[in-house]
C-alpha cells in the first residue's frame, strides 16, 4: 500500500492526523518538513506563494527519503482545472475552498474522480508515479476535502457533510471568524458564537461519517481542537513561524525580554 493510499485510507475512517501548513515557495523546507514525522504537508495555492511549478516542486521535495508526509494541496479555487492540475502534480488530497452548498461539494468531488463517478480529465503526468494510475486506485488513494468558512457553509453544514463521495470538511476559522460577525480574523468578542460553530461542524461531520479539520496557529491549538473531537489538524504556518523564531532569537541575541 502506498504512503498516499495509508493516508486517504486514515483520513476516512477518522483517525488522528496532524499535518504542517506550507505558504512559502521551497522545496528544501518541504524536504525537512517532510521527515519529521507530519502525516500530511499543505501547501496553499489559494493564499500561498506559489506558481504551478514551484507546486510541483514542493509536492516532489515531499516524497524525499524518510518522509511521513503526504503531500496536500488548498486549490485556487472550486474549479476543475485548478483541481486537475494539483491532482496530476501528485497531490493526495486536495482542500476546496468557499464551498457554499451540498452542490458546491458535489461538484469538488466531481472534479476529483474520473468518469463516470465524475469529470476529472486523464492525463496524471507525474501522479502515475505515485498515485494510480488506474482510475480505481487513484479514487482510493486520493481525497476531497470541503471548507467549511462562510456564512453559507456553516447553514448548510449538514447538507454539505452528506455529499456522497466527499471524504472531509476543513474549518477555515479566519474567515469563519470573519463570517459570524467578527471584525478581525481573531475578533475575541465572537468567540462564544465561533466555538458553537465549531461544535457544529464537528458534529455534522461525526454524524455523515466523514473526517474533520481545521487550520491551528500552532501546535498546542492543534492538540485542543483534536482533543475536541477534530479528526485532523493543521500546524500553520510556515513563514509566521519564520518571524516567530528569528524574532525570539533576536530578542536573546540583544538580551531582551519578550515575555
Amino acid at each position: 500500500m502506498t504512503t498516499a493510499a495509508h493516508f486517504t485510507a486514515a483520513l476516512r475512517a477518522r483517525r488522528r492526523l496532524i499535518g504542517y501548513w506550507s505558504l512559502l515557495d521551497s522545496p528544501v523546507a518541504a524536504e525537512r518538513l517532510a521527515r519529521l514525522g507530519y502525516d500530511y504537508l499543505a501547501f496553499d495555492a489559494q493564499h500561498g506563494l506559489f506558481g504551478y511549478q514551484g507546486l510541483l516542486n514542493n509536492l516532489i521535495a515531499t516524497d524525499t527519503r524518510g518522509s511521513t508526509a503526504v503531500g496536500m494541496v488548498r486549490v485556487e479555487a472550486n474549479d476543475p482545472t485548478y483541481i486537475g492540475r494539483a491532482l496530476d502534480a501528485g497531490a493526495a488530497a486536495v482542500i476546496v475552498p468557499l464551498v457554499d452548498t451540498a452542490a458546491d461539494a458535489a461538484d469538488a468531488v466531481a472534479a476529483v474522480r474520473y468518469p463516470p463517478h465524475g469529470r476529472r480529465s486523464y492525463g496524471p503526468m507525474r501522479a502515475q508515479l505515485r498515485i494510480g494510475p488506474d482510475p480505481a486506485d487513484t479514487h482510493e488513494q486520493t481525497a476531497v476535502l470541503a471548507m467549511i468558512e462562510t456564512a453559507d457553509g456553516l447553514a448548510n453544514v449538514e447538507e454539505i457533510c452528506a455529499t456522497p463521495g466527499l471524504d472531509g470538511i476543513y474549518v477555515g476559522p479566519s474567515d469563519l471568524r470573519l463570517a459570524i460577525g467578527g471584525k478581525t480574523s481573531t475578533d475575541p468578542d465572537v468567540t462564544e458564537e465561533f466555538e458553537r460553530a465549531l461544535t457544529r461542524i464537528r458534529t455534522a461531520a461525526e454524524a455523515a461519517g466523514i473526517a474533520a479539520g481545521i487550520h491551528n496557529g500552532d501546535g498546542a491549538s492543534a492538540a485542543r481542537r483534536l482533543a475536541e473531537g477534530f479528526t485532523f489538524a493543521s500546524v500553520a504556518a510556515d513563514v509566521v513561524h519564520l518571524q516567530q523564531v528569528a524574532g525570539a532569537h533576536l530578542a536573546a541575541a540583544r538580551g531582551e525580554d519578550r515575555a
